[in-house]
């Protein structure tokens, strides 16, 4: 009965911040990124709205990007912060299934949408008389709304498992957010199979999009090496470059900390490669293709330009 209630009542999050002058640094950094993200990926956003020359589909694709990170940051370090404010370490049952549910739907749509923006790249470098046909408004929502819906799916099938397994240990979990596999650790019956699911699932949503993304960014190099062009070479060069940055900071830490056995993996090292994921990566991402873009540099003071004239 003891270990049924203290399910029902929820769980304790050790948190990312130590209680020292260090931890309180750390704090203050995370809510510097935090507020960088939420401006950078809202205003990428609106920009790539209001801005008609921003209308194709590789801007379409970055704009859902932002939207993402725009919900994924704020779904984990809000919490966080405030469980460090209040010395508030707890979180209902509810609350950390919630939580789980919106992680791991972000996560693996990102995941799918990457894979789709590469995608994109490939056809305009490597098809680019076919790439209208191609890469139509049509073939860019359908490639959203399947990152969102299998995503979606994907969340829903592990984070109903975690809610309805027995938990007959502490209720502390060594993490700053609800993350199932660290969850797990206090169940009291083997979990072998969810582990599995894990790997399956991240190899389907992970690896697979990033061997993708490697083999098409092997034929975009290739083309590139043999544009007549140099300043189209330049263009698709920094395109790519940008692409390959996020993709890179994105996906290593992800498949390194979800692909590994149970056996290799620590609390700490966890927590520290869910940074970049969960947080810096969400803050990088508009930083990135902002200041490495002259068309959204030039949009940009279009925009500003207007409405300084309104």
């Amino acid at each position: 009965m003891e270990n049924n209630n203290q399910t029902l009542t929820g769980f304790l999050l050790f948190g990312l911040f130590p209680p020292s002058r260090i931890g309180l640094f750390i704090f203050i950094l995370i809510v510097i990124i935090f507020l960088m993200a939420l401006f950078g990926n809202l205003s990428m956003f609106l920009l790539i709205l209001l801005d008609v020359h921003l209308h194709t589909p590789m801007y379409f694709l970055l704009s859902q990007l932002s939207l993402m990170d725009l919900n994924y940051i704020s779904t984990i370090v809000p919490k966080m912060a405030s469980n460090y404010l209040f010395g508030n370490k707890s979180i209902s049952f509810i609350e950390c299934g919630v939580q789980s549910f919106f992680f791991l739907t972000l996560a693996g749509a990102e995941g799918l949408l990457l894979a789709s923006m590469a995608y994109d790249r490939y056809l305009a470098i490597c098809f680019p008389l076919h790439y209208p046909i191609r890469m139509s408004k049509k073939v860019c929502v359908l490639m959203i709304t399947g990152s969102w819906i299998m995503g979606s799916i994907n969340s829903c099938a592990h984070t109903v498992y975690a809610l309805h397994i027995p938990y007959c240990r502490s209720r502390s979990i060594n993490h700053f957010f609800c993350d199932v596999p660290a969850m797990l650790t206090l169940a009291c019956m083997d979990t072998w199979v969810y582990e599995y699911t894990v790997f399956v699932s991240t190899t389907l949503l992970i690896a697979f999009p990033f061997i993708g993304i490697a083999c098409s960014y092997g034929r975009v190099l290739h083309a590139i090496c043999h544009m007549h062009s140099t300043e189209g070479r330049k263009k698709a060069y920094s395109t790519c470059s940008t692409h390959l940055t996020v993709v890179t900071f994105y996906y290593a830490p992800f498949a390194y900390t979800y692909l590994r056995p149970k056996s290799l993996r620590s609390p700490t090292e966890d927590k520290i490669l869910a940074v970049f994921y969960t947080i810096l990566t969400p803050m990088l991402n508009p930083i990135i293709y902002s200041l490495r873009n002259k068309e959204v540099m030039e949009a940009l003071r279009r925009v500003i330009q207007r409405i300084c004239s309104v």
